[in-house]
């Protein structure tokens, strides 16, 4: 695996980076809580639950308006391993994929524990945050594939016939790596989307993503990463479908104006490399976060996987405060959300300061166990 490059940070490279973070995340989540109350609806059902327009806004799912799914638990739980891989280089061991799994380990055990267990003193702070042990419709290759402590690679991966997005929806922080080189972005997100989705078209599909979200962050337009992505995966066997279904989502935006059923079309059987083209494509023709959001909601296809993709990409593109205020205001752990964005960026562009050789910070190091 490969390193964070040595950039310099300047103020304004680092509060751009600070708001495409946010955005990343906090684009995610909305999207998720977008589609929650939907999922699995079909676009009849949804227009005769929130009428003609469809569903515009965000309405009660597991009690509340604004609540998320395992998606957004995930997607938070990588962002935490990612923090404690870099911390842990300290003591000579550099495996993020390892990481990565005890990451996602924790967040297993959120859904089969009753609440924090304060004696798991290398938990760090994310762990504890109560809201996240409630359990929001984790699919069964998910709690298979963290069923133990054995971590799939794409060599032996967990569930090897697994076709779903969750993994890919969970992989817009590696995206946020941008010391690191696309190709090793790529290789990060594949080799973590084995550990619960093993087919080669599921995480592929991660890969891409995360690709095509690098490309972003970096201040890349959609078009031109996506074009990223095409060039990395064209190197990786088995990608024709994941490339395939990019190149799909390309062509539909010259196809006439969007609507359900054009994103049901892309959106298929809801597999992973289908939702994250359909995610391409309303990021690619949404006028703003708002309509790209809705457009990922208001189709025949997975209401919430789709917009969560789509949020991540427009949150990338655009950073946090292109994104809808009312609705994150409503947004369940909010707090969480960008305490841990702010956490990343900080210890992206300033970790050398916050732990190394010459002294860590307490403080850090409590949030973030090296162990």
């Amino acid at each position: 695996m490969g390193a964070t490059a040595g950039a310099v940070w300047g103020r304004t490279e680092q509060q751009d980076f600070r708001s495409r973070v946010r955005g990343t995340l906090l684009g995610l989540a909305v999207g998720d809580a977008l589609g929650a109350p939907v999922d699995g609806l079909g676009i009849d059902g949804i227009r005769e639950a929130h009428g003609a327009e469809g569903l515009v806004d965000l309405a009660p799912a597991f009690g509340r308006r604004g609540a998320v799914t395992h998606l957004t638990q995930l997607t938070l739980f990588s962002v935490d391993g990612l923090i404690r891989a870099q911390v842990r280089r300290d003591t000579g061991a550099w495996h993020p994929p390892t990481d990565l799994h005890r990451a996602y380990l924790r967040w297993a055990a959120t859904q089969r524990d009753w609440g924090p267990d304060l004696r798991r003193k290398d938990d760090g702070w994310l762990a504890r945050e109560e809201w996240l042990y409630a359990r929001r419709d984790p699919s069964q290759a998910l709690l298979l594939g963290l069923a133990d402590e054995t971590m799939g690679t794409p060599e032996t991966p967990k569930n090897p016939g697994e076709l779903g997005p969750e993994a890919a929806a969970r992989s817009a922080p590696f995206g946020l790596l941008v010391g690191w080189e696309p190709q090793l972005v790529a290789q990060l997100a594949v080799e973590c989307a084995a550990q619960t989705h093993g087919h080669p078209t599921a995480y592929l599909a991660a890969g891409a993503y995360a690709v095509i979200v690098h490309a972003l962050a970096l201040g890349e337009s959609i078009d031109g990463a996506v074009q990223r992505g095409f060039a990395l995966l064209a190197a990786r066997p088995g990608h024709q479908p994941v490339s395939d279904a990019l190149q799909h989502a390309l062509g539909a935006v010259r196809q006439g104006l969007p609507g359900p059923e054009r994103v049901a079309e892309l959106c298929g059987a809801g597999t992973a490399e289908s939702l994250v083209a359909a995610a391409v494509y309303c990021a690619l023709v949404a006028a703003d976060v708002r309509h790209g959001l809705t457009l990922a909601v208001n189709h025949d296809g997975p209401s919430a996987a789709t917009a969560a993709l789509t949020g991540g990409l427009l949150g990338a593109l655009h950073g946090e405060t292109a994104l809808p205020p009312a609705w994150l205001a409503e947004l369940e752990g909010r707090p969480t959300i960008l305490e841990l964005a702010d956490d990343f960026a900080m210890e992206m562009t300033q970790g050398p300061a916050l732990h190394g050789p010459g002294g860590s910070s307490p403080g850090w190091l409590a949030r973030y166990p090296r162990a």
